[in-house]
């Protein structure tokens, strides 16, 4: 990790307790058996098969970690009636290895306190030792950097501030995180769609809970969006989610899924705390209740104040 590397902690508008963050990481290279076996190694736990791309590191220093394959397929036991197709254990296993050369797998470390981000790219540098490589796409798409923060379910104002906020300055986030590269570009999420991000900016949109969550899955139905709700929602109201959304692969989880990062697995000074930043930045806007019902009155009026975003993304960076 560079001696650089810090990691800003999350505003709190009032007392509450501490938001824990889960992130998931994908990277292409050893198999998720040899990862996990080197991460048990290097953070000690114990190494438990789930199947034949999905592995435990129970009880490492980091509690339980995951390693395995990007592909729900490989895992039908997991995922039951949401899968449309339905594959036996020996068949997801051959599918897995078939594809495996193409399909990342991806590092699930759970819920931790922010001050202790640090240590996930600790355990990143025992990864790319291990040989996981990836710069920030595949062919097929995005190599993900995910983070899970916990979400205050009950505040439906605070969330629908934290989903403002985003869309205001997700086409600036898109391009830091792309560096000007086409390639990268190409694969991040689809934005929010413009008609969405501008009802959702309207002075007073103050929707109730089922008009939040008809609003966002009209628009978005699809867990593809650099800030995906689904699972925050599916929670609140399982039926209306499932109903529009029966295959989708959702678990329920009262966390805003900011997926727009892309992971650099194979670069030995990459951090991921540059991309934690940027979604402090995004609650310092969604805190700050004048700044963005400005941002949105420029946003809606077209104002260069506005622009893409990207002064948002500056201004509300942390120092």
């Amino acid at each position: 990790m560079p001696p650089s590397a810090s990691f800003q902690p999350l505003p709190a508008p009032a007392p509450e307790p501490p938001r824990l963050v889960g992130v998931e990481v994908e990277f292409m290279g050893p198999s998720a058996r040899h990862a996990a076996r080197a991460l048990a190694a290097g953070v000690g736990g114990e190494v438990v098969a789930e199947d034949a791309h999905a592995f435990a590191v129970r009880g490492s220093a980091l509690g339980d970690l995951a390693v395995e394959l990007d592909l729900r397929y490989a895992h039908p036991q997991r995922h039951g009636k949401t899968l449309p197709v339905r594959i036996g254990p020996k068949a997801a296993a051959g599918l897995g290895w078939l594809v495996s050369g193409a399909v990342p797998r991806e590092l699930i470390v759970p819920p931790l306190p922010v001050e202790r981000l640090a240590e996930v790219d600790r355990i990143l540098g025992l990864l790319r030792t291990a040989g996981a490589h990836g710069r920030g796409a595949t062919l097929f798409g995005s190599l993900g950097l995910h983070f899970n923060i916990d979400a205050p379910a009950a505040d439906l104002r605070r969330i629908t501030a934290v989903m403002l906020a985003f869309g205001l300055m997700e086409a600036g986030l898109r391009r830091e995180i792309a560096q000007g590269q086409p390639r990268l570009e190409r694969h991040l999420p689809p934005p929010y769609p413009p008609d969405f991000l501008h009802r959702i900016a309207a002075p007073g949109y103050r929707p109730d809970q089922a008009g939040l969550v008809d609003d966002y899955l009209a628009a978005n139905p699809t867990r593809d969006r650099g800030l995906d709700l689904l699972p925050l929602l599916l929670g609140l109201d399982p039926a209306r989610v499932r109903a529009k959304l029966p295959y989708e692969k959702i678990a329920a989880r009262p966390v805003f899924h900011y997926r727009l990062p892309q992971a650099h697995p194979g670069d030995a000074g990459w951090s991921i705390a540059a991309d934690w930043s940027r979604w402090v930045a995004v609650e310092r806007l969604a805190a700050d209740e004048e700044r963005l019902a400005a941002a949105a009155r420029a946003y809606r009026a077209g104002d260069e104040a506005w622009g893409d975003g990207s002064g948002l993304v500056d201004a509300a960076l942390p120092s």
